[in-house]
C-alpha cells in the first residue's frame, strides 16, 4: 500500500488534469481521509504549484460545514499534496438521472447554499459541476459540500480578463467568453445548469455548453430549455431555472442564496399538470376485450 507521509493510500476517489484524489487512512487519528495529490507532470510547474497550494490554504480558511476541511499538507518526493475531510456518499454526479424531481431541488438547493458561503468568503468558484459537490449522507436530510477550489478566484480580482477555466457546460457566457469580468452570478449560472440536470437527467446546452453557439453569428443564440412537462415540478421552478441560465447576468438570482431559498420555496405550490398519455389503438382494443370478457363471465356466473 502506497504511503505519503502518514497516511495510507487505498483507493482512488477521481483524478483531474492537476490532481488526483484519494481516500486513504491516518493511523494516528484512526480515520479515513482525502488526499489531494498534485499531478507528477505539473509538480515542476511554479505557478500550478502555488495555485494547488493556494487552494489549500483557502479551503482551511473558509470554516464552515458546508465546505470541505483541510487538515494537513505535506510534500513527498517534491510533490506537494493536502489532506481534507473523508465525505461518506460520493458526488452529485452519481445523482444524476437518479433522483426524484423532490430530492432534485433539495439538492439543488444544498448546492446554492454551499456556494453562498464561498461568495461571503469573498470567492468565486468558476467551475461549479456535480463533481465537485460532495454528498454528506451522515446529515439527515441529505447535505452537499462544496469542494475542489482550485479555479477559485477573489471575487475584487474577478472584473476584467482572467484566464478562462471551467468546464463548458456549466460556464456562464460572460466566464466563458472573457466579456468583461464576472462576479458571484457566474456560479448561479453553473448552478441552474446543475439544477436543471439533476431534474431531468441531462445538461440543458449539452457537454459543449452555450458557448460555441454565443461565440459564432452563424446560429442565434437557444434560449433556456423549459423541462419537461411529465416532470409535474411546481410552475416557478421552469420560470427560475430560464432565468438562472439567462445570457445576461442581472437577469439572474442576484445570489446563490436567493437561487436557493427560491428552490425550496417553490415546496407546496401547484406543480405543473402532466400530459395525459395517449392509449395506441392496440391498447383500446385490449381493454374492450378485457371488458367484454369480464362482463361475459360475470353474466354467466350470475345464472
Amino acid at each position: 500500500m502506497r504511503k505519503l507521509g502518514r497516511y495510507l493510500l487505498e483507493d482512488r476517489l477521481g483524478a483531474g488534469s492537476f490532481a488526483t484524489v484519494w481516500r486513504a487512512y491516518d493511523p494516528e487519528l484512526d480515520t479515513d481521509v482525502a488526499v489531494k495529490v498534485l499531478a507528477d507532470n505539473w509538480a515542476s510547474n511554479a505557478d500550478v504549484r502555488q495555485r494547488f497550494l493556494a487552494e489549500a490554504r483557502l479551503l482551511r480558511r473558509i470554516s464552515s460545514p458546508r465546505v470541505v476541511r483541510v487538515h494537513d499538507v505535506g510534500v513527498q518526493d517534491d510533490r506537494p499534496y493536502f489532506v481534507m475531510d473523508h465525505v461518506r456518499g460520493g458526488t452529485l454526479a452519481e445523482k444524476v438521472g437518479h433522483c426524484r424531481p423532490a430530492e432534485a431541488l433539495h439538492l439543488a438547493a444544498e448546492a446554492a447554499y454551499a456556494v453562498q458561503v464561498l461568495h461571503d468568503a469573498g470567492v468565486v468558484h468558476r467551475d461549479i459541476k456535480p463533481s465537485n459537490l460532495l454528498l454528506d449522507v451522515g446529515r439527515t436530510p441529505t447535505a452537499v459540500l462544496v469542494a475542489d477550489l482550485g479555479s477559485a478566484k477573489q471575487l475584487a480580482d474577478a472584473s476584467g480578463l482572467t484566464v478562462t477555466t471551467g468546464t463548458p457546460a456549466y460556464m456562464a457566457p460572460e466566464q466563458a467568453l472573457q466579456t468583461g469580468g464576472f462576479d458571484g452570478r457566474a456560479d448561479v449560472y453553473a448552478l441552474g445548469v446543475v439544477a436543471y440536470e439533476l431534474l431531468t437527467g441531462s445538461k440543458p446546452f449539452g457537454s459543449a455548453g452555450r458557448t460555441t453557439h454565443l461565440a459564432t453569428a452563424q446560429a442565434p443564440p437557444p434560449s433556456s430549455p423549459t423541462l419537461p412537462r411529465e416532470l409535474g415540478v411546481p410552475n416557478g421552478i421552469d420560470t427560475l431555472l430560464r432565468a438562472a441560465l439567462s445570457v445576461e447576468p442581472e437577469n439572474r438570482p442576484p445570489t446563490a442564496q436567493a437561487f436557493a431559498d427560491a428552490l425550496l420555496s417553490q415546496e407546496g405550490e401547484e406543480p405543473v399538470p402532466a400530459r395525459p398519455s395517449r392509449a395506441t389503438p392496440l391498447a383500446v382494443w385490449l381493454a374492450a376485450v378485457a371488458v367484454f370478457l369480464v362482463t361475459t363471465v360475470l353474466t354467466w356466473l350470475s345464472r
